[in-house]
């Protein structure tokens, strides 16, 4: 059974490796998103809200939150307009991009 459980374990970690984005890809993609998730303090005037940095922030979040704004299923105007026209291919990017930084 622990021999099951290990060779699961280095399987489940593979798939994770392969879902990884591309670091320069999403650099590249992720130009837009610097102009308010790359100002340090940075605050939306309307609604008024700090806009939170993303440098160094989990891979997997980005991720998520980016196909949340997609589908509509967070509702910000401008975060789905922004992620509405990303594919998955570009979300991971975006997010091993961001994720990178510290």
């Amino acid at each position: 059974m622990k021999k099951y459980l290990v060779v699961l374990l280095f399987l489940m970690l593979g798939f994770q490796a392969l879902a990884a984005g591309d670091i320069e890809k999403g650099k590249l993609t992720s130009y837009t998103c610097t102009g308010c998730h790359g100002i340090k303090y940075y605050m939306n005037v309307y609604p008024t809200y700090h806009v939170p940095r993303l440098g160094g922030q989990n891979e997997a979040y980005i991720v998520s939150a980016l196909k949340a704004y997609r589908s509509g299923e967070r509702s910000h105007p401008t975060m789905r307009a922004q992620a509405g026209s990303l594919s998955d291919d570009d979300i991971a990017n975006i997010a091993a991009y961001f994720a990178s930084l510290k």
